[in-house]
């Protein structure tokens, strides 16, 4: 445990850091401390600050962006809530404020607790422990753990019937970036079981972002100040926004000052998973709620804003940073996978993944079929390759016994988002995820390609071993396919899964394409590849997506689509290697080979040796250029301030006659500001003015369908 430093409030305005904190690294660490009149904890890294009203109740009194100066509380809620055995419960909480458009800071000393809430009892302090303790095997941008402090809030009641329930509300706040977590624990010392119902980790009178006499809730805007993600979050859509489940943007009903004539203002925060309203905890049990993330946003800047949750992950999930060079091998027989592990070895390629409709089951655990891909993971070891295979989940049909069962009908598979859906908590299910763990750590595979994660699929089955019953049944799932990432992050196995399980352990997700447009011919695939680049990268890093390069028929499509045989088409397999290697993005290459000529095999390994000597800032931020569109040029800028090289910018020319144009590169993001060095390729460097704006001005010529690329120091 750490002791807690007295303060004066005087110090508290000094905390601010001076700079930009997504160009220069912030020194100053996270720190909490109690003010000197004793009545309240301040947890504060010079970039956000959260105090907390310790006495007569533990309550939110100040959330701080010290970067820009926005305060976002505007009224004092409770903690959160949650409800056991089907009694709500506030956590800490004050009351007393009458005017809910503002808060003033010594009005809160005549607030009052009330009797029904769980009331502070203690806290304690401690330095951040890692939420995973990832184990690194590849090339990653991030290798280290986040640091900061943890504050855990521990709460009781006089109520008999939370005798021997212990619930806390603890706070993470990171070094070097303006986040918090926020995330409750409920812990079972009793002698009986109990139902543990919604719990809300977190709730938030926030400032509201724009006023409206007439509006929705749902219409109006929501505070563009915070942005918050939850490690809850499936649907496919290869977006948070979209794959958020826990997010409740509400209107505050005691806010009876507000413009909006009904009251509708979305000026409440809520968040709770809506679906979870029974889990039984057992004595001895503990339940940890969704873990909120909480970044202070200081502008509305899609970039920067971008840039920022780039970090967080950065930050948050090192693991996403890791990026291997992977094959994706279409194979039959064994000796096509020994071929395919040759091929990688030669060119640089570092990893090698078993495609789906390949040789290899790996729900399969005989010990013939172990030992076998034993033997083959051992070569590729030995060749310096990691291997991998693909095994599907979600939109596969078990039994009805052991599918999803739909709570309206009582039927298997009715609403189940993929069609069809084993119960991850069924019979079936279960053996699933033990097969899967069996097989990778007795073969030895360093790779799992999990299709179709669990997509959130309800179960109203009363006999599945892995859930009690509707209620509880998204919950378990999602503990269950949580703990299935953890087990593969703490024992360096790299996961490809096309969900958002970033926050519990997944490397990589889908950047997000239409699987059909593979059919069309390569010279639209070019262009909509590098339009999926644009797109997926605003809150992604480059190491957090893959694309997808069919190197055969894929889908549909003639030979004016695919790619083999590649010797023959060597020009747009470059390009296409390029836009994505470019990108810092790994694609799947999808086929049985990736040369099939010295010439080719040549050509493979130009690429990845380019790749290798930039691969730093190839995988740095992207600056967003100009997006493809086949009427002019486009393109991205790689940005990192703490790199030598600055900045990579890669420019294509999709028009079949050659260009010059004047581009306005903004440098602001490199560090750069008064001169930079910039040279075509591996050309002669110049030197550039960065004009007050933090651009430079650079004349290009592009020839007919090609690309470039400029670095800059």
């Amino acid at each position: 445990m750490l002791t807690v430093l007295a303060i004066t409030g005087a110090c508290d305005a000094q905390s601010r850091i001076h700079g930009d904190w997504l160009v220069t690294p912030v020194k100053q660490k996270a720190q909490v401390f109690k003010r000197a009149n004793g009545k309240e904890l301040v947890l504060d890294n010079g970039l956000v600050r959260r105090v907390f009203r310790l006495t007569p109740n533990v309550a939110c009194v100040d959330y701080k962006n010290l970067v820009n100066g926005q305060q976002l509380l505007r009224a004092v809620k409770p903690e959160g809530s949650l409800i056991i055995d089907g009694h709500t419960y506030n956590i800490g909480g004050l009351y007393g404020q009458t005017e809910n458009a503002y808060l003033v800071p010594d009005s809160v000393d005549h607030y009052q607790a009330h009797d029904q809430d769980l009331h502070f009892v203690s806290y304690s302090l401690s330095d951040l422990q890692p939420f995973i303790n990832w184990k690194p095997v590849g090339w990653a941008m991030n290798k280290q753990q986040p640091t900061g402090k943890m504050v855990s809030f521990v709460y009781g009641s006089t109520d008999a019937a939370l005798g021997g329930i212990l619930v806390k509300v603890n706070y993470e706040l990171f070094d070097g970036i303006p986040l918090m977590v926020k995330w409750v624990s409920v812990e079972n010392k009793s002698e009986r079981t109990i139902i543990v119902g919604r719990v809300m980790n977190e709730m938030l009178a926030l400032v509201e972002e724009e006023s409206a006499v007439v509006g929705s809730t749902e219409q109006m805007k929501k505070q563009h100040g915070i942005y918050v993600e939850t490690n809850y979050a499936f649907n496919n859509a290869m977006r948070y926004d979209l794959s958020d489940q826990t997010t409740h943007w509400l209107a505050d009903s005691t806010y009876t000052s507000q413009v909006n004539y009904n009251y509708q203002t979305p000026a409440l925060l809520e968040i709770y998973p809506e679906k979870v309203t029974a889990v039984k905890l057992k004595p001895g049990e503990v339940y940890k709620s969704v873990r909120s993330y909480e970044l202070l946003m200081d502008s509305y800047d899609r970039e920067r804003r971008g840039l920022a949750i780039r970090q967080m992950y950065r930050t948050v999930a090192p693991w996403t940073t890791e990026n291997p060079i992977f094959m994706h091998l279409v194979s039959k027989t064994d000796d096509e996978v020994y071929r395919a592990i040759d091929q990688c070895a030669a060119t640089g390629y570092e990893a090698l993944i078993l495609s789906f409709g390949s040789n290899c089951d790996m729900e399969d655990i005989t010990i013939a079929n172990i030992n076998r891909w034993k033997k083959i993971a051992g070569y590729a070891h030995s060749k310096g390759i990691r291997i991998g295979g693909y095994s599907l989940f979600s939109s596969r049909r078990i039994s009805d016994e052991d599918d999803v069962i739909d709570p309206v009908t009582g039927k298997p598979d009715a609403v189940a988002f993929f069609g069809h859906a084993p119960c991850m908590g069924s019979k079936w299910g279960l053996a699933y995820i033990k097969k899967l763990e069996t097989f990778i750590g007795d073969a030895g595979f360093d790779i799992f390609e999990n299709d179709g994660p669990y997509p959130g699929d309800v179960c109203a089955s009363i006999v599945h071993p892995g859930h009690a019953g509707l209620g509880d049944s998204q919950w378990r799932q999602m503990e269950l396919q949580k703990g299935l990432y953890h087990w593969c992050s703490e024992h360096g196995v790299y996961v490809n899964a096309p969900d958002w399980y970033f926050l519990d352990g997944t490397n990589k997700i889908a950047i997000g394409y239409r699987e059909v447009n593979f059919s069309l011919p390569r010279e639209d695939q070019k262009i909509l590849n590098r339009q999926n680049i644009y797109d997926g990268l605003w809150e992604k890093t480059p190491s957090m997506s893959w694309g997808f390069v069919p190197l055969t028929r894929y889908q549909g499509g003639g030979p004016e689509a695919v790619l083999e045989p590649l010797s023959a088409h060597l020009k747009d397999y470059e390009q296409l290697m390029m836009q994505y290697y470019g990108a810092g993005v790994q694609a799947c290459y999808r086929g049985p080979r990736l040369y099939d000529s010295r010439a080719t095999g040549r050509v493979v390994i130009s690429v990845i040796n380019w790749y290798k000597k930039y691969r730093a800032i190839l995988n740095s931020d992207i600056i967003h250029l100009r997006r493809a569109d086949g009427r002019d040029w486009d393109g991205i800028m790689h940005v990192n301030p703490q790199l030598k090289t600055k900045a990579m910018v890669m420019l294509y020319n999709p028009l079949k006659e050659k260009i010059t144009r004047i581009i306005q590169l903004p440098v602001y993001y490199t560090g750069l500001t008064n001169k930079a060095t910039i040279k075509e390729k591996e050309g002669m460097p110049m030197q550039y003015l960065v004009s007050r704006d933090y651009t430079v001005t650079l004349k290009v010529t592009l020839q007919p369908e090609s690309y470039t690329w400029f670095v800059i120091e």
